[in-house]
């Protein structure tokens, strides 16, 4: 079937017809008003030549005359990729011989460099081409219109661009459309070249589209001389970031991944995983728990998590000191989330976010307990840190599963009631109150040196900290470069996933790797969540890194030299601090920065502590994914991971067949994999806020961020968006999107640190300070802002980064 008219076209036949015709046709059955046409069908692109026959007597039948030919790719028009201008449409085609080199250039653009280019970014492999003829419109005014709002999100908004003529000249950007935005329930306000009426016309034919294909619509119109409304394409807006779980209220939502130095999608296994556990130390401290959703505030959204602030900006209790407490978040989305406090849908409300009794309980039983353990802790620091890794200790031995666990079944009731045993335990089997305590001795030095001290000489007390678990990974892989000096050629020049698979076969010599993953095998970058491949399965992000430092040559660059440096500046710098603040502020002062040096390097341990929980998970889920795929419940083993444990239940004792649900969640995490920005503060009607807080002052070729890490370097940008397998060359700047312990190997061999989002408390920033290297976060658009090899400077006390455009 190489030609079909497009009233007998239906989105099922997208494989035949590409996205745009199956588009048109689904609007004619809609009873929408579409130029009369016909399609070219991909059967007729594969046998390489116009059937020119078959093309003719359909563009006769059409009545001839002047014609619109546009492609309609089977990659085209889909919810992920729209290929918006990427291949060809010709106007005004009129005779036969000017259809058939239409045709051919339509099939020609398939290939073209622009094209290739949007499907290599986009992940698509391979496409075919259809072609649709239609009947031209003489528009008198036509344009594009959008049923949310591509920039902000807002589902609630429809936005339309119109322009006296053809449509094509606004979206060729060739003219200056009249802009319009209709929020619902507004009357539409006549001005330019649209009256009133029509703009209602084309909201409400924007809603009957939005309707029918259940997502926002990307939409061209024309309207011709008679007013007729001729709906010319409509296909989803790709760019949008996923809306937020409808609740029939006006909600915000706060990014919380990014504290973690997250901003990949999590499965909905990991979510699953995360919030087991965190109900599981609630309920041991007193919190009244819903097994169901344990923690119904942390919100999955496009799979990254959210943390429901609405309760917290509505409560005339906590909703004054809410702008200060988001200070970590930076500064565009704390002005953001400070905007709403004067929007009436979050008008303050009496009571309190959070249940009385529970907080009263959870302070009885951790408040004397606290005091006890931070007066504990301050008095013997070098025991507090012994009972801390103690504690990991332990923590490792409770979460071994049963040597004879076998079974789906059993297997699932382990992960659920075992896997995360040690979280019962109120204070993590003795571990809280070290890290507390590091943390607020931390905290205390640097309020007790307020307007004494400045930024940049705190933060060089936090230089070369030791006791971070995520430091002492980094120097131990270090060392095992060292070793691995002496095939240096091997690690060098074999990429490092044939290195990972040489070394799980056992044929790689012994670098004293395997130690390294005995201890830290159990990391990965987004190693929270636990659909997360870990190093032990896959150490090809370690063959990476080892390459890396195989690459520095000078010994002094050597992280172990810097490090030692950044510790001596930190001993020296407390001398100093202590000096100047007088004798009784002095002495205060010098006791908590030293008792900061031997507590402040545990905050890593807390998440370190969890990790083994995670693998041992990860593993159980693994093996009933292996026996479910034998069983032909589903298609592969990791498919567990795009399941929650509910769902995961449903299978194994019900025989629930869930692989269509599980493909369509692999798709959309697919997608979402390969966007580069994240809302960091999002609305429920989908509104990213940063976009309609006013932006800061900007300064020519200057990018404005968050202080990380102090100290200024200058040096090539190298731009990163994944840490698996990446290349950073010594005293390179490393510019990415976030950072968790997955990326900080990197880190041992940049000169500094940017990123896009994070906060000074996440682990990026800390490790960045312990390195002695500067840090600037919150970066806004960083990684398309530099491009790899430009020279920067990394201002990390000021908070930016200076580009130089030669």
């Amino acid at each position: 079937m190489r030609v079909l008219p497009l009233s007998e076209v239906r989105a099922t036949m997208i494989e035949l017809v590409g996205g745009k015709a199956a588009g048109l046709g689904e609007l004619i059955a809609a009873g929408e008003r579409v130029p009369d046409g016909f399609c070219l069908t991909v059967e007729a692109w594969r046998a390489g030549e116009v059937p020119e026959p078959e093309l003719l007597d359909a563009y006769r039948r059409l009545g001839g005359g002047r014609v619109a030919v546009r492609s309609s790719a089977t990659a085209e028009d889909l919810p992920e990729a729209s290929f918006a201008g990427q291949q060809e449409t010709f106007l005004d085609v009129e005779g036969e011989q000017a259809l058939v080199a239409a045709v051919e250039r339509c099939w020609a653009s398939l290939d073209s460099e622009r094209a290739r280019a949007y499907r290599a970014n986009a992940g698509i492999t391979g496409a075919e081409m259809a072609v649709v003829v239609q009947r031209m419109v003489d528009p008198v005014v036509a344009g594009v219109m959008f049923t949310a709002n591509p920039i902000t999100g807002c589902r609630t908004e429809t936005v339309v661009d119109a322009a006296p003529g053809l449509g094509t000249a606004i979206v060729e950007g060739t003219v200056v459309p009249d802009h319009y935005v209709l929020g619902a329930g507004a009357p539409a306000v006549p001005a330019g070249c649209l009256t009133g009426g029509q703009l209602e016309r084309l909201r409400a034919a924007g809603w009957r589209l939005q309707a029918r294909f259940g997502t926002p619509q990307d939409v061209e119109w024309a309207f011709d001389a008679d007013g007729t409304l001729w709906l010319l394409q409509s296909r989803p807006v790709t760019t949008l970031f996923p809306a937020p779980p409808g609740t029939g209220d006006t909600r915000l939502y706060l990014e919380f991944g990014h504290l973690q130095g997250m901003l990949r999608p999590a499965t909905p296994m990991g979510v699953a995983i995360l919030k087991l556990g965190a109900g599981l130390w609630l309920a041991a401290a007193g919190a009244k728990v819903d097994r169901r959703d344990p923690m119904p505030r942390l919100v999955p959204i496009g799979g990254r998590l959210y943390l429901d602030l609405t309760d917290f900006l509505r409560s005339r209790v906590t909703r004054a000191g809410l702008g200060a407490s988001l200070e970590t978040y930076g500064p565009r989305v704390q002005r953001a989330v400070e905007r709403m406090l004067d929007d009436p849908r979050f008008a303050p409300r009496a009571g309190l976010p959070f249940r009385l009794g529970t907080a009263i309980r959870m302070t009885v039983r951790l408040g004397p307990a606290g005091l006890v353990g931070v007066a504990r802790c301050l008095l013997r620091p070098d025991d507090a840190r012994a009972r801390a890794y103690r504690a990991v200790h332990r923590i490792r031995n409770l979460v071994r599963p049963p040597a004879g666990l076998t079974g789906s079944a059993e297997r699932l009731r382990w992960i659920v009631e075992d896997s995360h045993r040690p979280l019962t335990s109120m204070t993590l089997q003795g571990l809280m109150w070290p890290l507390t305590t590091g943390l607020l001795v931390g905290l205390a030095s640097a309020a007790l040196l307020n307007g004494i001290a400045s930024d940049e000489e705190l933060g060089e007390v936090l230089g070369g900290m030791p006791y971070n678990v995520t430091t002492d990974m980094d120097l131990a892989l270090w060392r095992v470069s060292v070793a691995a000096r002496a095939h240096r050629e091997l690690f060098l020049e074999t990429p490092p996933e044939e290195l990972s698979a040489r070394f799980l076969a056992g044929d790689l010599p012994e670098i004293g790797l395997t130690g390294f993953l005995a201890r830290y095998g159990m990391r990965a970058a987004a190693e929270i969540d636990v659909g997360m491949p870990r190093w032990a399965e896959d150490p090809a992000p370690l063959f990476a890194a080892i390459a890396n430092y195989l690459r520095v040559t000078d010994p002094e660059q050597g992280p172990d030299r810097r490090f030692a440096r950044a510790a001596a500046k930190a001993d020296r710098m407390i001398t100093t601090l202590t000096r100047r603040a007088g004798p009784v502020r002095g002495r205060v002062a010098g006791f908590l920065m030293r008792r900061s040096r031997k507590l402040t390097g545990l905050r890593e341990i807390g998440k370190f502590a969890w990790l083994p929980m995670l693998r041992a998970a990860r593993e159980q889920l693994l093996a009933i994914g292996a026996d479910l795929a034998t069983r032909g419940l589903l298609e592969r083993a990791d498919d567990v991971m795009f399941v929650d444990l509910a769902e995961l239940g449903r299978i194994v004792h019900d025989g629930a067949d869930l692989r269509a649900v599980i493909a369509e969640r692999r798709a959309e995490y697919r997608r979402e994999l390969r966007r580069h920005s994240v809302p960091g503060a999002l609305l429920s009607d989908g509104t990213d806020l940063e976009t309609v807080v006013e932006p800061l002052p900007a300064v020519d070729g200057v990018l404005t961020g968050m202080a990380g890490a102090a100290g200024r370097a200058t040096g090539r940008a190298r731009v990163i968006r994944d840490p698996a397998g990446a290349r950073i060359e010594p005293g390179e700047i490393l510019v990415a999107p976030t950072t968790d312990p997955g990326w900080t190997p990197l880190f041992l061999t940049a000169a500094a640190l940017v990123t896009e989002t994070g906060s000074p408390v996440a682990h990026g920033p800390t490790v960045a300070r312990e390195y002695g290297i500067p840090a600037v976060i919150c970066v806004r658009d960083a990684t398309r802002e530099i491009r790899t090899g430009q020279l920067i400077t990394v201002d990390g006390a000021a908070g930016t980064v200076t580009l130089d455009e030669s």
